[in-house]
């Protein structure tokens, strides 16, 4: 099913493949910031949701913060934030509700503020406001920019001196490491020799579980969204070592024939005890819960670790949709309730 090319163009209406295969070039985007000087920063927030909240938690893996920095997912920031505190305003349509009510707040507690948006109101008020704003080029779907948004952080953090790895080269090496990578997931390449299509048949239909050590995490939650959005599939994650402080009993109990696909996203730049863990989880739980599938992650460093992590997760959950027979483009009903929740709004 995965080897007829005839039938992945005809399920794959939008060409996703096609998109994922290209996703490693928006890594080479060089944003026109026009950072204006900021002064006195003392930690840094970044509000965004989906997708768009994905490269803030990328970056605490791979360039990583000299302030604290927290990532909020909700309407509402912390209570400290003040005139010294970065505010990045993320919303890749730029009208995300929780989002633009984080803006509202930063504005009322004069922090200093940055937006990644590709138009929208977030873009309208930059324009407006006069914020310096990254402007992330159109796709069709925000989780499909991914890789813009992360370069335009990187950009932001980089500019402005609180990140801890400053290596532009880094960003350019790993955005040809994963050149190479997607011709061994492209369409063309059969099944037995194309890990993404294999760990797609094995995912197929299940309710899918992905674990990852701390760094590898936010890549395994990219995971979990891409199966949600691309398969139409029910997924969740977990992170080791937190992992064996309890979700590890909860698997002793469940029979091994559930419909569950466990995926294990590993890196040799885990802290050696998180490698342990993993393998001496598996030898306890053999034979309570399906083996899991194990994925080394490649690379010559983290960020090639962590960004060949995610770019796999993409193939893999497309794939799942085509073999589903389901185009992986659409999520309708994610749009049916932004619609109905602005309607409730205004009848308020």
């Amino acid at each position: 099913m995965l080897d007829d090319l005839a039938y992945i163009h005809k399920i794959d209406k939008s060409d996703a493949l096609g998109i994922a295969i290209k996703e490693p070039d928006q890594l080479d985007y060089a944003f026109n910031l026009n950072l204006k000087t900021f002064s006195n920063i003392q930690n840094v927030v970044y509000a965004g949701m989906g997708g768009s909240a994905l490269a803030a938690s990328l970056s605490l893996s791979w360039p990583g913060y000299k302030l604290p920095f927290e990532v909020i997912r909700n309407y509402d920031l912390p209570a400290y934030v003040n005139g010294q505190t970065l505010c990045i305003i993320a919303s890749y349509s730029g009208n995300t509700e929780e989002t633009l009510s984080a803006l509202t707040q930063a504005e009322q507690k004069r922090a200093q503020i940055v937006i990644i948006a590709s138009g929208g109101k977030l873009k309208a008020q930059a324009e407006e406001k006069g914020y310096p704003i990254a402007v992330i080029p159109v796709a069709k779907q925000p989780r499909y920019a991914v890789f813009y948004n992360f370069k335009a952080l990187y950009q932001i953090i980089t500019s402005i001196g609180v990140a801890t790895n400053e290596d532009n080269e880094a960003i350019n090496r790993a955005a040809e490491f994963l050149r190479g990578q997607v011709q061994l997931w492209k369409p063309d390449i059969p099944t037995k020799d194309n890990l993404a299509k294999q760990i797609a048949l094995d995912a197929l239909g299940k309710s899918v579980v992905i674990y990852g050590g701390p760094l590898l995490a936010p890549a395994a939650y990219k995971w979990k969204i891409s199966f949600n959005e691309n398969a139409k599939q029910v997924a969740w994650t977990g992170v080791y070592s937190e992992f064996n402080h309890n979700e590890f009993i909860g698997w002793s109990n469940q029979p091994v024939d559930k419909p569950y696909c466990i995926i294990d996203l590993r890196s040799q730049f885990e802290h050696p005890r998180i490698s342990q863990r993993f393998v001496l989880s598996s030898k306890l739980l053999s034979g309570k819960r399906p083996s899991p599938i194990v994925v080394d992650a490649s690379g010559n460093n983290l960020l090639e670790h962590l960004l060949y992590s995610v770019l796999l997760g993409d193939f893999v959950t497309l794939y799942c949709s085509i073999a589903a027979g389901t185009d992986p483009e659409p999520v309708d009903l994610v749009e049916k309730f932004k619609v109905m929740l602005a309607q409730e709004s205004v009848n308020d």
